[in-house]
């Protein structure tokens, strides 16, 4: 490893989107904003990134393609202490349970817990949801098992399902009134869909599009497949969703970045490099970003380098960007404290690609 910084993915506490980043015990976030420029090179091998806060035991080497990033070993402690694996019946804190819309024919039940508020329908990058009750987990739970037993309501929906629709969705209130049939049929239930103890909530539609801006720009046409040693991403932020970046590229159109590709990356900015437009289904792509891809950010580890050469070129896309914003995890730090991707005025992307089109990056079910 070069000492680089560690992105963490993608947070939604609040209404705007937020990259953690992590080097050594130094924690940053970088608040994003939709015009901003984002790049990153990545360095190296990309690493597990741990369970439940704690540092992976054997530092193993996992796939690029995993939407993970956790070798088995911390994947079974990590799933072994999470709400879904139940092993938390005692659990006091009260649970809430949703529907989620996430194109024509894809709603969702899931629960989360009340104090998160719907930070988890952001998270999951839900285009419509609304609440159906409140209570224990395990009515909580109850509850979702009655849906999908009765009404065949999944509980979860693969992620390549739902980035694959997300640049054709329907009008609002088309999207709307899914959710709203839906949570009719569930009253009509006997119990109204779930135990005594799970308290009803009044239908109240909440429609995301506008938040996450992909009510307003181009549909996606490719996503990122992997990242790897070397590899640029980089580009203009245009819309995100759940843990995807809908960054532009002149001369590619809109590229898809999950950014559970990077966690376990040792990353680095990298300095304005003009690219060149390139075809193929399956070509690589990259766009600048950094522990700095927030607009106007003074933030961002100061360690601006230009994309390792002998990167697969064979398997890139390279576009020519117009982006100038700055970037880093915490604008209130100098420029020498974090990495320093102010200077993204072009990019390059020189990563594999997969078309949309093709149910791009595989895994991730929620």
């Amino acid at each position: 490893m070069s000492g680089g910084w560690w992105c963490d993915g993608v947070r939604w506490p609040g209404q705007a989107p937020e990259l953690g980043w992590s080097r050594g015990g130094d924690r940053r976030v970088s608040v994003l904003a939709y015009g901003a420029g984002i790049g990153f090179r990545a360095l190296g091998e990309r690493h597990c990134v741990g369970a439940r806060g704690n540092v992976c035991p054997l530092g193993a080497v996992v796939p690029g393609r995993s939407t993970g990033g956790r070798c088995a070993e911390c994947a079974r402690l990590d799933r072994a202490h999470s709400v879904a694996a139940d092993t938390m019946a005692d659990d006091p804190r009260t649970y809430r349970v949703y529907l989620a819309w996430f194109g024509p024919g894809m709603v969702k039940v899931g629960i989360t817990g009340e104090e998160r508020g719907a930070a988890r329908l952001r998270e999951q990058g839900a285009v419509v949801f609304s609440w159906l009750g409140r209570g224990p987990l395990m009515a909580a739970r109850r509850t979702e098992e009655v849906l999908r037993a009765a009404l065949g309501v999944p509980d979860r929906i693969a992620y390549a399902r739902k980035r694959a629709v997300r640049g054709r969705l329907p009008g609002a209130e088309e999207r709307a009134a899914e959710v709203a049939e839906l949570y009719g049929r569930t009253a009509r239930l006997e119990g109204g869909g779930g135990p005594e103890s799970l308290e009803r909530l009044p239908l109240e539609v909440v429609d995301q599009a506008e938040l996450f801006g992909i009510d307003r720009t181009p549909a996606p046409v490719r996503s990122v497949r992997e990242l790897v040693d070397g590899g640029v991403v980089s580009g203009r932020l245009v819309a995100a969703a759940g843990p995807d970046l809908h960054l532009a590229v002149d001369g590619v159109g809109v590229v898809v970045l999950d950014t559970r590709l990077i966690t376990g990356w040792d990353l680095a900015a990298v300095p304005d490099v003009p690219v060149r437009a390139g075809a193929g289904s399956d070509a690589a792509a990259g766009s600048q970003a950094g522990p700095d891809a927030a607009a106007g950010s003074k933030a961002g580890p100061d360690v601006s380098a230009g994309p390792k050469a002998g990167s697969d070129a064979s398997a890139s896309a390279e576009a020519r960007l117009d982006a100038s914003a700055k970037a880093g995890p915490d604008a209130s730090a100098s420029a020498k404290a974090t990495p320093d991707a102010s200077r993204v005025s072009g990019g390059e992307m020189r990563v594999p690609l997969i078309d949309i089109g093709g149910g791009g990056v595989q895994g991730g079910l929620f």
